[in-house]
């Protein structure tokens, strides 16, 4: 039976590839090869940077929570980009695309790191006793 439906999902990947076969041009290549590209040239370096300058630079306690924060900080950014650059290229809804994206990232950003750092000044009171 597991045969089966392998043979199916195959199939129906092949079906799915003949259907797309048609759309294929040099911008979805180009989608398709630059974003690993992209990923693996830019982002990933510039990631393990900031790590290592994190691991480096920032106090201990401080540090899960600012790696943390930075992290957050990166998806909020690659998830505001497309709103950021085409602000208007999706279809018109109205009360979805009529807002002010800058501000809104940076207020999300804020709130991030103002997180990071109450979290931080809970949890690390200063030196204590025990330690």
């Amino acid at each position: 039976m597991r045969w089966v439906i392998g043979a199916v999902g195959v199939v129906m990947g092949l079906y799915g590839a003949l259907l797309l076969l048609p759309l294929v041009d040099v911008d979805l290549v180009l989608w398709f090869v630059a974003g690993p590209v992209v990923h693996d040239v830019l982002l990933a370096p510039l990631v393990a940077g900031a790590g290592l300058l994190v691991a480096r630079w920032v106090p201990k306690p401080w540090r899960a929570a600012v790696l943390v924060g930075g992290t957050l900080t990166g998806v909020l950014v690659l998830l505001a980009v497309p709103l950021l650059w085409r602000p208007f290229a999706g279809s018109p809804n109205p009360g979805l695309l009529d807002r002010d994206y800058p501000v809104g990232l940076l207020v999300a950003v804020a709130v991030v790191w103002a997180a990071v750092l109450v979290v931080t000044a809970v949890t690390h009171k200063g030196p204590r006793a025990d330690r």
